[in-house]
């Protein structure tokens, strides 16, 4: 196919999605890709990053898929070129999750080399980020990949709140299974999918090929589980596939929103199995992982932030992974469009739309820190018992900043200084009284001020 065709045709797939989109949506994600191929069935398209790719699959995926197939015809599937590097223009190239269908087809049991798994393959160990709150979960993920079936965690049962990669990990453990044992029948399905596809199979009296389907497989991963609930016969015929491939020494992988023992409307004898591995909890992202996840994610997309940026987002940012990746697409999206640097005023303006942003709380030891700092004395001197001009002053402000900026009581400030609750209070109304008649004393509070809520 000449360059030319190719260009005339992924214009009117952009004239497609520009007539469904937002202009500043377009114009972020769509107007930068560049067709490279359509070869063999098989439509290429180069994108910035793999941020961008990962970003358009979960979010725009059909609309995209509905474009491609109107212009390039049916059953055209769709491939990433991420660029690596512009100046050599190395690449690597990453399949569409996205344009695969979704539904396993439940009949004789297919040869490897043709078994669609409906892994994602962006979700790998490689950018699965480590930290304290997955560390077990991951651990167990990694020797079930080396050994699927043969460990002491089968089940592997994933649980924690949204957003917290569970989804990730199940999906990073199939992919690893399948590089270390491509002969290896790995599927990945969610609890609504597998109930839809049973209904089908009762309505059209196909039960015995569901079943025979699902008992071919090596690994078999159920993304959230809780879906079953109240669900009788989806219960009941997953009953039976789960203890045939567990019988067979085949892996279970199972993720839920909630530990076994708080699932509800889920039979006994499930629940009763779902305990016999390993329950891993992956928790909600603290400090230290959500600022890695952060530095990932800037590295692999090129995005270049502050330290203040990060610590900023890492410190109000706190339930969710998926939150953090939201905020960094919003950042792009911003500063693309805007073509301004990144700062910390935009990045409280993105993080404020999609948390709610907890005022920092100052302590009386950073007021003192500051304090000292300012006026060039040693902390220690502001509580001790010279009446140095100098130190004196020093103790009237922390006083003062302390009653107005911390939430310690009166008492708690004296204690801090060494001083009794009447000084503290006299030092307060110094503090204010000179402020009501000094310009110099103003300056210096509002400058003190300013560096303690940095």
């Amino acid at each position: 196919m000449q360059t030319q065709s190719l260009n005339e045709q992924w214009a009117q797939c952009q004239t497609i999605l520009a007539d469904n989109l937002t202009s500043s949506v377009y114009q972020t994600w769509f107007a930068p890709i560049v067709p490279l191929q359509f070869e063999n069935g098989i439509l290429v398209l180069q994108v910035k990053s793999q941020f961008v790719a990962e970003y358009i699959e979960e979010n725009y995926i059909p609309l995209l898929s509905s474009a491609i197939i109107r212009v390039f015809g049916q059953g055209t599937r769709l491939e990433y070129r991420v660029l690596i590097d512009s100046t050599s223009g190395a690449g690597t190239m990453l399949p569409s999750v996205g344009t695969v269908n979704p539904q396993p087809v439940i009949n004789t049991p297919r040869p490897v080399s043709n078994f669609d798994t409906q892994l994602n393959s962006f979700y790998t160990f490689d950018s699965f980020v480590s930290g304290e709150p997955n560390k077990l979960a991951r651990t167990a993920g990694i020797a079930i990949a080396k050994q699927p079936g043969s460990t002491a965690f089968n089940p592997l049962f994933i649980y924690g709140g949204s957003g917290v990669g569970k989804t990730h990990l199940a999906n990073a453990i199939g992919n690893q299974t399948r590089v270390l044992n491509p002969q290896a029948r790995v599927l990945y399905v969610s609890a609504n999918t597998f109930k839809l596809q049973y209904q089908d199979a009762a309505l059209n009296n196909r039960i015995p090929d569901f079943l025979n389907f699902y008992q071919s497989v090596d690994v078999l991963i159920v993304d959230d589980i809780q879906y079953f609930a109240g669900l009788k016969g989806t219960q009941d015929t997953f009953f039976h596939i789960f203890n045939y491939l567990q019988q067979s020494r085949k892996q279970l992988i199972l993720t839920s929103d909630r530990p076994p023992i708080e699932l509800k409307d889920i039979e006994q004898r499930l629940l009763t199995r779902f305990k016999w591995g390993l329950a891993a909890e992956i928790k909600k992202p603290d400090y230290a992982l959500r600022r890695n996840i952060l530095l990932y994610k800037m590295r692999r997309d090129g995005i270049s932030l502050s330290d203040e940026v990060v610590d900023f987002i890492a410190n109000n940012v706190r339930d969710s992974v998926r939150d953090l990746e939201g905020v960094l697409a919003s950042l792009l999206a911003h500063s693309t469009l805007t073509d301004k640097e990144i700062d910390l005023q935009l990045a409280e303006q993105v993080v404020s739309r999609i948390v709610a942003i907890q005022p920092r709380k100052t302590t009386v030891g950073e007021v003192i820190s500051a304090v000292a700092d300012y006026y060039n004395v040693p902390e220690k001197s502001i509580a001790a018992q010279s009446r140095s001009r100098e130190y004196t002053q020093a103790r009237h402000v922390v006083a003062y900043l302390s009653k107005e900026l911390t939430e310690s009581s009166l008492t708690e400030i004296g204690l801090k200084i060494r001083r009794t609750h009447a000084t503290v209070l006299h030092s307060i109304a110094y503090v204010k009284s000179q402020m009501e008649i000094d310009p110099v004393m103003r300056q210096q509070i509002a400058q003190i001020e300013a560096v303690l809520h940095k």
